[in-house]
């Protein structure tokens, strides 16, 4: 039997992969040396509560938790991140994606689901801790690249006061699947339909999030009526004439978009910082971009005057160290 395995380009965790090519035949090894429950088991778990939903992602063919590593189905290269940047008719191509997330926000979502060993994989709710959790890696890992230790501390406090308050006030409590990066490069063209990576993260969240993940890819450059085109289609098909609901959701929407683009421009720093992976240093002054775009919103008018105030520009198209 002729084998071959190759390398194949990884994402911002401590995963590598590899494509193992066998009679014909090709599965990814996933590799894990840290977290490796979170990154394999969890995995394991998440895809096939999402396979028994009737939602494409990669089977598992073999594992060995205990030793980091697993072997799952290959849906190829064809990522939508591709598709995209390839197509001038976006607009159809983010319609097919909303419909698959509207798809997966049917799902009742479970609080304990089971592996493939039949381990209990509890699925975390997305609690306004959570989300200052994740906000506040924008003030302890961003900020700290060129301001003291003493003005950052500040600026947080000031901050999450407002972030806080808005978090507890977002209307659609947690009760639905929440993938957490519900992106084009985690979305795949497979067999023509569209297959889901990288769900390990999973939690039963508001179901604003996804959407704003999808819209506010920090990974491709899209309009302004570009964003508004695929949110009112998603709104459309969510909420039908319910116009109550529409605007409490655009609320939630709002609150969230800020949320996670202060949590990306962390995460960037974070892994320029203590992964020394300076790559994602250029995708943050997209992601700035974007977080001030969002912060247009009444309800984060005193944040954006706080860090306009704190942050120069410079700092915001290029990340400069102290």
């Amino acid at each position: 039997m002729e084998s071959k395995i190759t390398k194949i380009s990884g994402d911002a965790s401590f995963r590598k992969f590899f494509r193992l090519v066998a009679d014909k035949k090709s599965s990814i090894l996933v590799v894990a040396k840290k977290e490796k429950y979170q990154n394999l088991a969890a995995y394991s778990a998440i895809n096939n509560f999402l396979i028994k939903k009737k939602i494409l992602a990669p089977r598992l063919y073999e594992h060995n938790f205990k030793k980091g590593f697993i072997k799952i189905e290959d849906f190829g290269n064809l990522s939508f991140h591709k598709v995209l940047m390839k197509t001038k008719k976006k607009f159809i191509v983010y319609k097919k994606l909303v419909d698959l997330l509207l798809k997966i926000q049917k799902i009742k979502p479970k609080k304990k689901i089971k592996n493939i060993v039949n381990t209990p994989h509890k699925v975390n709710v997305y609690s306004v801790k959570y989300l200052q959790k994740e906000s506040d890696l924008f003030f302890d890992w961003y900020l700290t690249l060129f301001l003291n230790k003493k003005k950052v501390s500040k600026i947080k406090r000031k901050a999450n006061k407002i972030l806080l308050e808005s978090y507890k006030s977002l209307y659609f409590k947690n009760f639905t699947f929440v993938h957490r990066d519900f992106h084009s490069q985690n979305l795949m063209s497979v067999r023509n339909k569209v297959g889901v990576i990288d769900s390990q993260d999973a939690l039963i969240g508001n179901p604003a999030y996804d959407l704003v993940s999808l819209i506010d890819d920090v990974r491709i450059k899209t309009t302004k009526e570009l964003k508004k085109k695929i949110y009112n289609y998603y709104i459309k098909k969510k909420f039908k004439k319910n116009n109550i609901l529409k605007s409490k959701f655009l609320r939630d929407f709002e609150i969230l978009a800020v949320q996670r683009s202060l949590k990306i421009i962390g995460i960037f720093s974070r892994l320029f910082k203590r992964d020394k992976k300076a790559i994602y240093l250029k995708l943050i002054p997209y992601t700035w971009s974007i977080l001030d775009y969002r912060m247009d919103s009444k309800i984060f008018s005193e944040l954006k005057a706080l860090l306009e105030k704190n942050i120069k520009k410079k700092h915001k198209k290029r990340v400069l160290t102290k």
